[in-house]
């Protein structure tokens, strides 16, 4: 049973490996709140990726609210290691602090951004990134922008 499941695991990992592309670090938001995220990025083809961001949010008026935020990006190249991006996606998470009621949020999530990765294993970006929330306490309508630093892999 051990063997089937190390020859399991090595199949996926080939599987992965030989296509796919990853990138993890740090993303910092600054908008209709101040976030601080961890950033996994895992490639989908040649021109395509997944994004998720796991986040704490700080809304001044609404409390803290702890999030993960998924984004399907479609990317293009335009010089060398510099490109840019769009994206769709939604995010779900729960509010602490002031209100103790109605603490689960949910939304919709845009995003357009540019960036690089040089010839080190480092990715930089900026994105803009426009959300629409349906549930919660800071529901309606919230723009951010980010500054990410991931290490790809």
């Amino acid at each position: 049973m051990k063997k089937v499941f190390v020859l399991l695991f090595a199949v996926v990992a080939l599987s992965f490996a030989g296509n796919a592309q990853h990138a993890i670090g740090v993303r910092g938001a600054f908008g209709n709140s101040t976030a601080a995220e961890l950033s996994y990025q895992q490639a989908l083809g040649s021109a395509n990726r997944l994004e998720l961001d796991l986040g704490w949010h700080n809304y001044t008026e609404h409390g803290t609210y702890f999030n993960l935020t998924g984004i399907y990006q479609w990317n293009w190249n335009i010089s060398g290691g510099l490109g840019w991006y769009v994206g769709l996606g939604a995010n779900a998470g729960l509010y602490t602090g002031k209100y103790q009621d109605d603490n689960f949020g949910i939304g919709l999530d845009g995003q357009i951004g540019i960036e690089y990765k040089f010839s080190i294993p480092l990715q930089v970006s900026l994105d803009f990134r426009p959300q629409m929330d349906f549930l919660g306490h800071a529901s309606g309508f919230g723009l951010g922008i980010a500054l990410s630093l991931r290490y790809c892999f």
